[in-house]
């Protein structure tokens, strides 16, 4: 199967403003982005099973001219907040490195 890190030549996640994180996906290439930045194993329902948010609220941008994905989602817990573990969610990303594709 092939694999997130197998066809993005680059991954970043960061805060959106307290509440929200960003996760941009740039694909190796206008095919690769084509084949998988609509696949259903990017869904919604992977970002709330990874990152405990509310799959109704999970955001897919698009971005044709970069070959690049920009999903958003909700925080669980605000910026700076007691649990916090990654304030500038600069580590979020590496969670989607494995996940197969169709």
């Amino acid at each position: 199967m092939t694999k997130v890190k197998d066809v993005c030549r680059h991954l970043r996640s960061k805060n959106a403003g307290p509440y929200w994180v960003t996760i941009d996906l740039f694909f190796d290439g206008p095919e690769s982005f084509e084949r998988y930045h609509a696949d259903p194993a990017l869904g919604p329902e992977l970002f709330a099973r990874l990152y405990g948010t509310d799959p109704a609220l999970v955001q897919h941008h698009p971005v044709r001219d970069l070959h690049m994905l920009k999903v958003s989602y909700p925080r669980s817990s605000p910026q700076g907040g007691m649990v916090e573990r990654d304030m500038h969610c600069g580590q979020q990303f590496v969670r989607l490195l494995d996940v197969e594709l169709g």
